[in-house]
C-alpha cells in the first residue's frame, strides 16, 4: 500500500505538482465512506474500476453513485465486461482495493472516464491507498491520465 501511495505521489509530482493528496485517518475505500470523510455527495467520488473485456484490462472512472450499463459497455468495448478478479487488482494496477485510481499505475493500461463525471466541477478519485484521495476537475483528470471519454453508465435518476 505504501508503494502505491508513493507511485501516485511520484506521478502527481511529475505531472501535476499543484495537486495535493488528502489522507484521512479512517478508510475512504467505499463511496459512502469517502463522501462522508470528504464532505461531498456520493456522486462526486470518482470510483475507479478495473475490467477485463475480451482479454484486455481497462480502467474506468465514473461518478460514485453511477450504475454501469452492461449494454453500453458491451457496445463500446466490443465484449462482455468482467470485473478484474479481486486477487488480480493490486498485481495488475499496483493499487490495493479501495485505493485504485488512474494515477501511478504499475503498468500502462487504457483509462476511460465516463461522461457522468462531467456533472461536477470537482471530483475525488482515490490516490493509491484506502484512505486517500485528490480533488480534481474531471476534465483535468482525463487529460492527466490520457483518458478517453465514454458513455457507459446508466442514466442517474437523482442528479441534483
Amino acid at each position: 500500500m505504501i508503494m502505491s501511495l508513493a507511485s501516485v505521489r511520484a506521478f502527481l509530482a511529475a505531472h501535476a505538482p499543484d495537486i495535493q493528496i488528502l489522507e484521512m485517518p479512517d478508510s475512504t475505500a467505499t463511496v459512502a465512506q469517502a463522501a462522508a470523510a470528504f464532505g461531498v455527495e456520493p456522486g462526486q467520488i470518482a470510483k475507479t474500476l478495473a475490467f477485463l473485456v475480451g482479454g484486455q484490462t481497462l480502467i474506468l472512472v465514473a461518478r460514485g453513485d453511477a450504475r454501469l450499463d452492461n449494454r453500453k459497455i458491451r457496445t463500446r468495448f466490443g465484449g462482455k465486461p468482467r470485473m478484474l478478479p479481486l486477487e488480480d487488482v493490486e498485481p495488475v494496477t499496483g493499487h490495493p482495493i479501495g485505493g485504485v485510481c488512474p494515477f501511478g499505475l504499475s503498468q500502462s493500461l487504457p483509462v476511460y472516464c465516463d461522461r457522468s463525471l462531467l456533472g461536477f466541477a470537482e471530483v475525488l478519485p482515490a490516490a493509491g491507498s484506502p484512505n486517500s484521495a485528490v480533488r480534481i476537475a474531471p476534465e483535468r483528470l482525463a487529460i492527466l491520465t490520457n483518458a478517453e471519454w465514454v458513455d457507459v453508465c446508466a442514466e442517474t435518476p437523482n442528479v441534483d
